[in-house]
């Protein structure tokens, strides 16, 4: 390829980084990891540009720099998990524990934000790109070894044939082909029936919406009853870092008794969210506390879990307070 400035490189690349930013995401499980990852790639790319020969590559060529940055990086830490993964349901009024290190759990993502897209990366993949940054199914990757995951990634979120993962991974299509069965089994054990996606074209964006605000509802007016009708017999709500959670509709529910918080609705993984702000009597002003994912379960929500994570609002386009 013929020599390039960094503006002209900038521009060359920068229509592939959104997609390579989620390739990370998925990969790591945190958004932070996932930009630092990026910017790894891109120096990577940067210095073995001039022996990319064909710029028609240049798709593949990004992608199995990416992916050996995180493979690096996953060699350099242990795997990411989501705390109704890491032990047992806590009782109804027991506290949440001491928070656990981040680097302990998985993130949320902002696919609205960051551009992820509807459809499919490729025709070969088997995964939507949105599919493909719910929280189930990145929390269901971090289970698998790296170079399966990676395997994976590759050829059913990005639709990368067996031969050019191999190229990718510096293997053969055979083994390849091998650790993608293995792959697919371990993941599919661990999905739930019906994809977010797909459950929120069934209700309809009219009717996620109207969920979404009756629950915010409920839990800025204390409105117990209303709350626990929203949720299923057996919902989950758990609050990362810290790592003790609960289940059950009505043990959730009577946490709005005492309504200390306003909230804004968010999108995150491809999912209803919400930004919450707890009062904060010495400023005077509601401050952000936690972002909140919202799984749901045809029409009623099975799985609450709150980022206790103000840092990433930005992230996110929410502000990091709001007015009495």
């Amino acid at each position: 390829m013929p020599a390039l400035d960094e503006d002209a490189f900038r521009r060359l690349v920068e229509p592939h980084q959104p997609a390579l930013l989620a390739h990370c995401y998925r990969m790591l499980g945190s958004l932070h990891d996932a930009e630092d990852a990026l910017q790894d790639t891109l120096l990577r790319a940067w210095r073995a540009l001039p022996r990319l020969e064909d710029r028609g590559l240049l798709r593949a060529w990004l992608y199995r720099i990416a992916t050996n940055v995180c493979l690096d990086a996953l060699a350099r830490r242990g795997p990411r998990t989501l705390p109704i993964e890491h032990g047992s349901s806590a009782a109804s009024r027991e506290g949440p524990g001491e928070p656990l290190a981040e680097s302990r759990w998985v993130g949320p993502y902002p696919d609205e934000q960051l551009g992820v897209e509807d459809g499919r990366e490729a025709p070969a993949a088997r995964y939507d790109r949105r599919e493909a940054i719910e929280l189930a199914f990145v929390a269901a990757l971090q289970h698998l070894p790296a170079t399966q995951r990676a395997v994976l990634v590759l050829r059913d979120v990005l639709g990368f044939s067996a031969r050019e993962t191999a190229e990718t991974l510096d293997t053969t299509a055979a083994a390849v082909n091998s650790a993608l069965q293995r792959a697919r089994k371990t993941v599919e054990e661990r999905l739930p029936e019906r994809s977010q996606q797909a459950t929120a074209r069934a209700l309809g964006d009219q009717r996620v919406r109207r969920l979404v605000e009756r629950y915010i509802d409920a839990w800025e007016s204390g409105d117990v009853q209303a709350l626990a009708s929203l949720l299923a017999e057996d919902a989950t709500f758990a609050m990362p870092p810290y790592p003790r959670w609960w289940r059950g509709r009505h043990v959730i529910a009577a946490f709005a008794a005492e309504p200390k918080h306003r909230y804004l609705p968010a999108r995150a993984n491809g999912q209803p969210a919400n930004a919450a702000y707890r009062w904060d009597p010495e400023k005077g002003i509601y401050a952000a506390e936690a972002l909140e994912v919202l799984t749901l379960d045809r029409n009623l929500i099975k799985e609450m879990t709150a980022f206790m994570a103000p840092d990433l609002f930005a992230r996110f386009g929410l502000p990091q307070a709001l007015p009495r």
